[in-house]
């Protein structure tokens, strides 16, 4: 009896220490945690945090973040910034020489902290919401989630100029979305949206506190402080504050404070009681006023391409598709809109207008930034008969005796109350089907017309070549199989360079990239780090992460790296190597040492003329063997400056060919992502047409115009005025003959006004909305070279026809 008693009193006198050992925020070096359903977190020592491994709701997958630990929402602040959450059973820990390492259940790094110098002592999660990792002799943290932040401030926090919080992609999805906080360099605070749809480049601003000063320094925001008691300013230079949040505001001591970037783009302060019976969380300021008003310029505005935002509670968007509309992702309200059934230019002997199409009618809706023509005056029966009779209109806009075309696709459209304007959206008549229903699919990218490969394949029959061709083939098929089972067991130790297309482990890019230490660029299909490749003399190589791939069989993502690998032209950047190995997906090309053509074209060093024009030509002719040349027909979807490198000698290298397909798709065939960059997308993927090698050509005229100008294809409109969309601005300057206004003080380019002449009238031919008159890539390398006459071409706008 006195013995229990004994070990009772042990256990209740050691219970307590127990407690507090877990729970007084110091986390030892080689302590870990594992993603199971019942591990406990690193809580703070007052147990308002922790940082752990949180399951995802209706999904068996976990995400490494910290949130609140007292509220039964147990709300997000920060989570590790990588594009899918981590399986059941991997790994954190904290090293005492590479800081927090996520791992998967094969022991490969998915996340680590970057930049941690020194020898670490220990880790800490503080009552702040703050996590640090300490050294052995250092009183400031080596690493902090403070310093790394995702898309929320916590009080006690601040963003220094150059810092940035982005959006998540969705509620439940916490990928990387399309809005961004930034406190710029000159001591803005502003939010803007992301290039859209491929998420590549910071774009339009939507909101600016105004706090830059360039006459007086010093009156200049240096950065955003978010007090300890819930107090928000921007700090400028000579100390003075400038507050975002009211001088009244709920106690610190008794409420939590937030900052939160939501994914639909509302910059939020919320708060909410410590109490464990609160009700949620409140409201205590939100930016902008009016989302859906304040991104203007030609984007896609808050919601998505064809859709309409309306301002709901709390300064959110709510985005719904316009009648005749319904989502491309019915999973995504706040995407994009597809036609039900699409207008076309290609129904020539079905019926008059009246016989295909009538209008449905909604009140004060507009897409201001989609305008194509204007009528005026005119009456509500001219406005229609106008849209009705332009194959091209999609909606037209009535209001005060004039009438506005729109084309698809729609941007930034938004409710207005005080337009006091009809909207008439163009409909297909019921009974009446489209003449190609559905729209294209992207995975069709890289599929010949069916028509020319009968062609091909009856002129093969004939002369007996199929049989070699297919000969080949199988050799090539079988041999490719053979090697691959080979190389799992034994790889070849030789120069990558001198490899077909050799094949990596995720093991060996880790070490080659430093556990990718050095990022050189982000774009639609993930991140490209630089590497060396420990064999061989050590080459250079840029590594690509895919991180929106689609889940393919071994087979089919093969089946696509064994088409990239077989194009061979010195004006595309060589796949070298790749990995497939469990769900990590990488490719590795050819280093660029003078990064891409967009760094030179809108850089302060601007290229010559020789330079822009020998550039030009080169990409001219890399796509026309992408689209005729290369064994599989090759459509890339997305020319644009970011996508051509440069190499040692200046050479234009186009990069991300053949990757349609390996984009993350839907699960529905149907619901296909408009694929490129906004201001260089083709009008046919926003129509019910299909979808050829004629979108390349579309979008290298507008890269051919960038190149000509050195200037981008949408510029603010605020600072530019009309000549904010570049192809409207070229067009006025072609029709009006102002040729030396395009290339102002380049004297180089004014003294050989032939072939600026020349290749401003290429580029206008290749921006046709017209798919059919637009020339193939062959003939557009003929015109660039001067050696087939480039004849004046129409107006790319106002192409119509009465069906």
């Amino acid at each position: 009896m006195v013995s229990s008693f004994f070990y009772l009193l042990l256990f209740l006198f050691f219970f307590p220490l127990h407690n507090l050992a877990q729970n007084n925020g110091r986390v030892a070096t080689s302590t870990s945690l594992t993603a199971t359903d019942g591990t406990t977190p690193w809580f703070s020592p007052s147990g308002d945090f922790a940082f752990g491994f949180q399951k995802l709701q209706n999904k068996d997958q976990f995400l490494l973040c910290i949130w609140y630990a007292k509220i039964q929402e147990k709300t997000i602040v920060w989570h590790a910034n990588i594009s899918n959450p981590v399986p059941r059973g991997s790994r954190l820990q904290l090293d005492s020489q590479n800081g927090l390492i996520l791992s998967d259940t094969q022991g490969n790094t998915i996340w680590r902290t970057d930049l941690v110098i020194g020898n670490i002592d220990h880790g800490f999660m503080n009552d702040t919401g703050n996590f640090v990792i300490m050294g052995n002799d250092s009183t400031d943290p080596l690493w902090e989630s403070f310093r790394n932040p995702i898309d929320t401030l916590l009080p006690s926090q601040t963003l220094e100029r150059g810092s940035f919080l982005v959006s998540q992609r969705s509620e439940a999805n916490f990928s990387q979305g399309r809005f961004y906080l930034r406190m710029v360099d000159n001591g803005n605070l502003v939010l803007g949206t992301k290039s859209v749809p491929s998420n590549s480049d910071y774009d339009d601003e939507y909101y600016n506190s105004r706090t830059s000063d360039e006459a007086n320094v010093t009156n200049s925001g240096d950065k955003l402080v978010f007090e300890e008691n819930g107090m928000m300013y921007i700090l400028k230079r000579n100390n003075e504050r400038q507050f975002l949040t009211p001088r009244s505001i709920p106690s610190a001591s008794e409420n939590y404070h937030r900052v939160t970037l939501n994914f639909d783009g509302v910059l939020t302060h919320y708060y909410r009681s410590r109490s464990s019976n609160s009700s949620g969380w409140n409201i205590l300021w939100a930016q902008p006023d009016n989302i859906c008003f304040n991104i203007f310029s030609g984007g896609i505005g808050a919601c998505g391409y064809n859709n309409v935002c309306n301002l709901g509670t709390n300064k959110r968007p709510v985005c719904n598709c316009p009648k005749g509309y319904s989502l491309l992702d019915p999973n995504d309200i706040y995407g994009s809109c597809k036609p039900d059934s699409a207008v076309s230019c290609d129904e020539v002997g079905r019926g008059s207008p009246e016989d295909l199409y009538n209008f449905i009618t909604v009140r004060d809706t507009d897409w201001p930034t989609s305008d194509f023509q204007k009528l005026s005056p005119s009456t509500e029966q001219d406005c229609q008969s106008f849209c009705l009779n332009d194959c091209f209109c999609a909606v037209a806009i009535y209001r005060s005796d004039s009438c506005w075309t729109k084309k698809l696709p729609l941007w930034n459209g938004r409710i207005d109350t005080s337009l006091n304007a009809k909207a008439f959206i163009k409909i297909r008549k019921n009974g009446i089907p489209p003449l190609s229903p559905g729209l294209p699919n992207p995975g069709s990218c890289q599929s010949k017309n069916w028509r020319n490969w009968a062609v091909v394949s009856s002129t093969l029959l004939g002369s007996s070549v199929l049989v070699n061709v297919l000969f080949i083939g199988v050799f090539c098929w079988v041999f490719f199989h053979i090697y691959k089972k080979k190389a799992k067991t034994l790889r070849p130790r030789s120069r990558v360079a001198d490899s077909i297309c050799h094949s990596f482990t995720y093991k060996e890019l880790i070490e080659a990239t430093t556990d990718f230490e050095e990022e050189l660029g982000r774009g639609a299909f993930g991140i490209v780090y630089k590497g060396v490749m420990p064999i061989g003399s050590r080459n250079v190589v840029a590594v690509k992460k895919l991180d929106r791939v689609a889940h393919e069989t071994e087979k089919e993502f093969m089946t696509e790296v064994n088409v990239i690998s077989q194009t061979h032209h010195k004006n595309l950047v060589r796949l070298l190597g790749y990995c497939n190995e469990g769900a990590h997906r990488l490719l590795v090309y050819e280093y660029m040492s003078n990064g891409t053509l967009a760094s030179h074209l809108f850089g302060d060093q601007k290229p010559t003329w020789s330079q822009r024009t020998k550039v030009a030509m080169g990409i001219a002719r890399g796509l026309a063997y992408l689209h005729e040349e290369c064994s599989t027909q090759i459509i890339h979807c997305d020319i644009k400056p970011q996508n051509i490198l440069l190499d040692d000698h200046y050479i234009a290298r186009i990069s991300d060919f053949g990757l349609s397909k390996l984009l993350m798709m839907n699960q529905s065939r149907t619901l296909t992502n408009i694929r490129g960059t906004r201001g260089y997308v083709a009008p046919e993927w926003f129509r019910n047409s299909q979808v050829t090698v004629k979108v390349d050509v579309f979008s290298f005229g507008v890269l051919l115009l960038e190149i000509i100008t050195c200037r981008k294809s949408l510029e603010n409109e605020e600072s530019y005025g009309p000549e904010a969309i570049l192809t409207d601005w070229v067009l006025d300057c072609f029709q009006e003959g102002k040729f030396e206004a395009l290339v102002e003080t380049d004297t180089e380019a004014l003294n050989d006004k032939k072939q600026l002449e020349r290749f401003v009238m290429v580029g206008i031919w290749c921006i046709q909305e017209d798919s059919t008159m637009r020339p193939t890539m062959r003939k557009v390398t003929q015109m660039l070279e001067g050696s087939v006459e480039v004849t004046t071409p129409p107006c790319p706008y106002t192409f119509s026809t009465t069906i």
